[in-house]
């Protein structure tokens, strides 16, 4: 129920249900499959359209030629109307993505840093007021997906790193704007289920492999984040049976035997402190074929063993529908498929086994945490409040 009383409460409620339904399905839809979706009357989805284009919110451009007909529109993003900018903040590097209304993300610049709080925040804050002085009235918000735990307020843990309660905000600067932060993770699920595999998926479940794997359950299209938004660090569990000490402060967490950093143990190479990503890829790159006898090809075999273990583990508690792997994880289900399989099925509970889920590499490859930092600020943007907020900005 929208809980709207009067036709001007309607009329803002289904302003945003167009606008909603226009970005969600990437700007591909004509206004007339929108209006059958949405239940709107012809001429109330013609008077909203128009609305929207003079508050300078969506844009109408003519739909491909499909033969004999009447002509028809396909709303999608004002070449002067909202932009999201998206931040995908790594343990040895960023990027930051301006996102229009229909998910597409233009690249606007990346860079390495040396893993200290200082060095990351301090150039990336720069780059982002660079951004907001020139794209301002259409920025609606920003979002940052960083790699470790997120705590209120914006307060994030990476323990490679040695990070321990990073004001991220702060350290970014960005004056009345502020961002909203949230671990990588849980961005990259956000937007599988948005953008990916987990579209029609009840309950689903990602997995993002990059120094280590962290995961996180989406139900009804929403990752579980926890009583504290700290919740799923599945990487930190004890999955595989190793006892080794983490730098989270526990033992035997399933990250230290997934990602690049065990890949580069295994063979005996430095890792840590968010080096070593592109020896990691070279690893990947040289185990093909998986059966090789090489010890990169092993290094791979023992990762993607212990990641199926672990999927197997958590599949028998949270019954998922689907599973996708995302980051290295695709790189490990593309190049390590059957050493990653043998330990999923054996793990799984016998009642498991006979509908097991579908193991799935992301269509969305890297950029999931940056499309998720995306979707975060559109979720906030596109409601009535934000919507209004910027038609009295903009008229």
């Amino acid at each position: 129920m929208s809980g709207a009383t009067t036709s001007v409460e309607l009329r803002a409620h289904n302003r945003v249900r167009l606008l909603r339904a226009v970005h969600d399905c990437g700007a591909t839809r004509t206004r007339s499959q929108l209006t059958r979706d949405l239940g709107l009357a012809r001429g109330t989805a013609s008077v909203l359209a128009a609305e929207l284009a003079g508050d300078r919110l969506a844009h109408e451009a003519p739909a491909p030629e499909h033969g004999r007909g009447r002509p028809t529109q396909v709303p999608g993003p004002h070449p002067d109307g909202p932009l999201a900018l998206a931040v995908d903040l790594r343990e040895d590097g960023w990027e930051v993505a301006a996102c229009e209304l229909g998910g597409h993300p233009t690249p606007l610049g990346s860079a390495g840093h040396d893993g200290t709080p200082a060095d990351a925040l301090g150039p990336l804050g720069e780059a982002l007021r660079g951004h907001l002085a020139r794209l301002g009235h259409r920025v609606v918000g920003v979002g940052v997906a960083v790699a470790g735990p997120v705590r209120a307020g914006g307060l994030v843990d990476v323990a490679h790193l040695r990070w321990r309660s990073v004001d991220v905000p702060a350290l970014l600067g960005l004056g009345a704007t502020v961002p909203k932060v949230g671990n990588d993770t849980a961005f990259a699920g956000l937007a599988e289920a948005r953008r990916g595999l987990l579209r029609d998926a009840r309950v689903g479940l990602h997995l993002h492999v990059d120094f280590d794997v962290g995961g996180v359950l989406v139900v009804d299209g929403r990752p579980l984040g926890g009583a504290g938004g700290m919740g799923a660090e599945f990487g930190h569990m004890p999955l595989t049976g190793g006892s080794a000490p983490c730098m989270c402060g526990a033992h035997g967490c399933w990250g230290m035997d997934v990602g690049a950093n065990a890949l580069l143990r295994h063979l005996g190479l430095a890792y840590g402190g968010g080096r070593g990503r592109a020896r990691a890829e070279q690893i990947l790159a040289r185990a093909a074929p998986a059966a090789a006898a090489s010890a990169e090809a092993r290094a791979v075999r023992a990762c993607a063993q212990a990641l199926g273990r672990g999927v197997a583990a958590l599949t028998n508690a949270h019954d998922p529908e689907v599973v996708t792997l995302s980051g290295l994880g695709a790189d490990l289900y593309e190049r390590a498929l059957p050493a990653l399989v043998e330990p999923f099925e054996t793990g799984l509970m016998t009642i498991r086994r006979e509908r097991p889920p579908r193991l799935a590499a992301s269509a969305l490859g890297w950029r999931g945490p940056l499309i998720g930092a995306m979707e975060s600020v559109f979720d906030d943007f596109l409601t009535v409040r934000g919507v209004e907020a910027w038609r009295r900005l903009h008229t």
